[in-house]
């Protein structure tokens, strides 16, 4: 007999956290939005739109700082935390914390975690200052299909 795949709505997701030590309250910032945190790492839940899971991200895991999820910033030589007033550099245990929250939190909502992700911390945002303001915008190359100056 083939075992029947349960789906959770979302409040039942919710008292799966709290029941492993995750803090769960109300996110101002988005309509239906709960704020989930542990090891000083947090993320925003949504209820799901599909019925294959209950919960979805409104906002990615990050650092919480302030009360504020800070974005993870890769630039190519060191990875950054910025929140909307600062840009700080990222420790490894703020990387380790932000690792280890994901993971736990896709074991309790049962979300599919990818290779790349479980193999360390993956950044929001790659700023690499090497290429950053080196390439003049490009002018739109003509199309030889379209007519333009007569000869």
């Amino acid at each position: 007999m083939a075992l029947k795949k349960r789906n959770p709505n979302f409040e039942q997701t919710l008292e799966s956290l709290r029941a492993h030590s995750f803090d769960v309250a109300p996110f101002a910032g988005v309509a239906e939005g709960v704020l989930v945190s542990k090891h000083g790492a947090a993320a925003v839940l949504v209820p799901a739109k599909d019925k294959e899971a209950s919960a979805a991200f409104a906002e990615r895991p990050g650092a919480l700082v302030r009360g504020e999820i800070a974005r993870l910033l890769d630039r190519g030589y060191q990875k950054f935390i910025k929140t909307a007033k600062f840009e700080l550099p990222a420790t490894a245990a703020q990387l380790h914390a932000i690792h280890l929250f994901t993971e736990e939190l896709n074991q309790v909502t049962g979300t599919i975690g990818l290779y790349n992700e479980s193999l360390g911390t993956t950044s929001d945002l790659y700023q690499y200052d090497r290429l950053k303001g080196r390439e003049p915008v490009q002018p739109v190359p003509a199309r030889p299909w379209e007519l333009g100056v007569s000869h």
